[in-house]
């Protein structure tokens, strides 16, 4: 019975202990299935990132032209450092020894690595090293494991800082961006290491220029390093796009700019910046685009140090603004032409009717500039002379909602529809605009500043290229354009770009030609410009002006076209805080046209003409001090500004003197 008994219990812990090793084998197995099956595309992933990287391969940029075919922006070949991340802390010795051969800090390259979120592609370090740290790299490659030096295409742009602005810069796509990229776009080509334009055309054009990334699948033993390739994907460059810009005018421009803020500043006129735009009138396509200061995009495209990230981002003169297309300026005395196609259109003066420039105007104690009296006017002689008493007169004869209308019709206060970003609309001065922003009532001394382009008027420069355009080519309104070709892969055209009229500035002929003598006349013998132009062998049409600044100086304006009987080309020059417009932005504009029609004479001294003449009543004054309205004061970029207190006067029961 005790034998039965033991056996008995041997039997139930035998059979206990089959029944355990048989829910060890059932977890096993059903373990095993859950790794094999349902987790085995993860394991298979992470097994092969073990032993397989995938290398990106950038894509070459698309080359930019100019309209000659130059190349302006294009690739160039350099060496790129890179680190495969290991999910593991790099070890100190091997950050310090790769900082050193790299000559960066070593928590530069540990923010890098931090900033990594995952995943085996490959992390840039330093683009375009030298070629002794390529060696010296080579030498102690088992010293760094994990890191890896490639040729990629290298963003160049062969003049530097030239045209910076317009042909913008380039950027690696962020951690951030990338994965904000692909939410909103699962299907975007865009991966790690991807380069994208990140202003001007760069930007605008990033879909055009930035082709298709490729890569490579790579072997890497235990400590990371390439072993072997065992695949390969191409890369699809980008396309290229032709501008419109001449590169010769380009580099006259510039250098026209250098050296006359150079010149102004030696004088010491602060002359802060300038920005200039070249034109073709009968087209609308930009010949040149200058913004000053500029920056060098090339450091962009190579990795910006911090040294020169805070040079950039701290200096006041905003060297990343686009002032052809976002400057906002008071126009100063250009706006004479919109003032007397009004006052001519409206028939409230005749081309004939003399005005008595005693000085200052009869209404309200507003005077020219420098406290002169140039007597007997008709309107050519004022436009020449660019007086501001007898078109005080026209802005009050004319009225503030028809000077406004009239602007609107040169196409002020809008954007010209430029094809980049970040253009400004600029702002129009009007009874509305004031009683919104500051809750006030208008006064006719506003009237009369907004007559000669001061008051809560704000232009850009190329809203003045496109006014000067409508008056050189007869009143066609062209939308200025920067690219004139997109290519295809094979180079052949995918679209092509030319003229586009987008309306017909309601001014007469008549009207038109009134105007364009007094311009001409503007830099003949007399004029505000005359002694800038004096032996040139072509005429030119154009107009000085100088616009009040509440923070500085006054900024200086020249507005010109050429030939004047058959244009060719438009140009616009502003110098901020340059002082008189003639002085300032004139000598620029002469080397601008001097370069376009080959003219080889010797240059006027670049500051030769800031207290000629060329003041010219540019400038309102009252009681011979600088005023825009009595106080009211434009500055650039903003439309803040005092008011007027003055008492409104009738304007029907008041006439100046009468011609005898």
């Amino acid at each position: 019975m005790l034998e039965a008994l033991y056996k008995k219990n041997k039997k139930g812990r035998f059979d206990a202990l089959a029944y355990i090793i048989m829910a060890i084998f059932v977890i096993l197995v059903i373990r095993l299935f859950y790794l094999q099956i349902m987790d085995g595309e993860y394991y298979h992933t992470k097994a092969e990132g073990n032993r397989l990287r995938m290398v990106s391969v950038t894509a070459a940029r698309g080359v930019m032209y100019d309209r000659n075919g130059q190349i302006v922006a294009g690739s160039r070949p350099a060496y790129t450092v890179s680190i495969v991340p290991t999910g593991k802390d790099i070890d100190p010795a091997e950050l310090q020894r790769l900082a050193t051969m790299l000559n960066i800090k070593p928590e530069t390259i540990q923010s890098k690595i931090a900033a990594h979120k995952g995943g085996y592609e490959p992390i840039r370090l330093a683009t375009d090293i030298t070629m002794d740290r390529v060696t010296m790299i080579e030498e102690h490659r088992h010293e760094l494991p994990g890191v890896s030096i490639e040729v990629e295409p290298l963003r160049y742009y062969p003049y530097d800082s030239l045209a910076s602005q317009l042909f913008g810069y380039v950027g690696e796509v962020s951690e951030d961006e990338l994965n904000e990229i692909k939410t909103e776009d699962p299907e975007t080509t865009v991966g790690p290491g991807t380069i994208l334009g990140r202003s001007g055309l760069e930007k605008m054009y990033d879909d055009v220029l930035r082709g298709i990334d490729g890569g490579k699948q790579v072997e890497v033993d235990a400590t990371g390093r390439p072993v072997a390739e065992v695949g390969r994907k191409d890369t699809i460059p980008g396309r290229d796009i032709h501008l419109t810009i001449d590169l010769p005018l380009q580099k006259a421009a510039e250098k026209a700019v250098a050296d006359q803020l150079a010149s102004l500043r030696s004088q010491g006129i602060p002359a802060r910046g300038a920005a200039v735009v070249a034109m073709d009138p009968n087209t609308g396509a930009v010949l040149a685009m200058v913004s000053a200061p500029g920056f060098n995009p090339n450091w962009f495209a190579r990795g910006i140090t911090s040294a020169q990230w805070n040079q950039l981002n701290t200096d006041p003169n905003h060297p990343f603004d686009n002032k052809v297309i976002s400057g906002e300026y008071p126009p100063g005395s250009p706006f004479k032409i919109v003032t007397g196609a009004a006052a001519l259109e409206l028939k409230k003066v005749t081309p004939n009717e003399m005005i008595f420039d005693s000085g200052r105007h009869w209404l309200i104690d507003k005077r020219n500039a420098e406290g002169e009296a140039l007597g007997w006017l008709d309107f050519n002689t004022a436009l020449a002379k660019s007086d501001n008493v007898y078109f005080y007169e026209m802005g009050n004869r004319v009225g503030i909602e028809e000077l406004d209308r009239f602007a609107k019709l040169f196409g002020l206060g809008e954007k010209t529809g430029i094809k980049l970003y970040g253009e400004s609309s600029g702002n129009l001065a009007s009874p509305e605009y004031k009683r919104k922003v500051f809750d006030q009532d208008w006064y006719l001394g506003e009237t009369f500043d907004a007559a000669i382009g001061q008051s809560f008027t704000l232009v850009t420069p190329i809203q003045m290229a496109v006014l000067m355009s409508e008056v050189a080519n007869g009143g066609i309104r062209y939308q200025p354009y920067v690219v004139s070709r997109i290519d295809n892969s094979d180079g052949t055209p995918a679209e092509i770009f030319g003229p586009k009229k987008i309306g017909v500035l309601q001014v007469s002929k008549t009207v038109m030609d009134l105007i364009r003598n007094a311009l001409r006349d503007v830099t003949a013998e007399g004029g505000t410009a005359g002694s800038l132009f004096k032996g040139w062998p072509i005429e030119i049409a154009g107009k000085t002006g100088t616009a009040e600044n509440a923070t500085g100086r006054d900024h200086g304006w020249f507005v010109a076209y050429a030939p004047y009987d058959k244009p060719r080309i438009v140009v616009v020059a502003l110098v901020e805080q340059g002082s008189f417009g003639a002085g300032s932005a004139g000598p620029i504009v002469k080397d601008v046209l001097a370069e376009y029609f080959h003219i080889n004479e010797g240059k006027t001294p670049a500051g030769n003409a800031v207290n000629t003449a060329a003041n010219g009543g540019n400038t309102a004054t009252t009681n011979g001090a600088a005023t825009t309205g009595q106080g009211s004061s434009a500055t650039t970029g903003d439309t803040t500004n005092s008011t007027n207190n003055m008492t409104n006067t009738t304007e029907d029961t008041v006439t100046g003197p009468k011609a005898p």
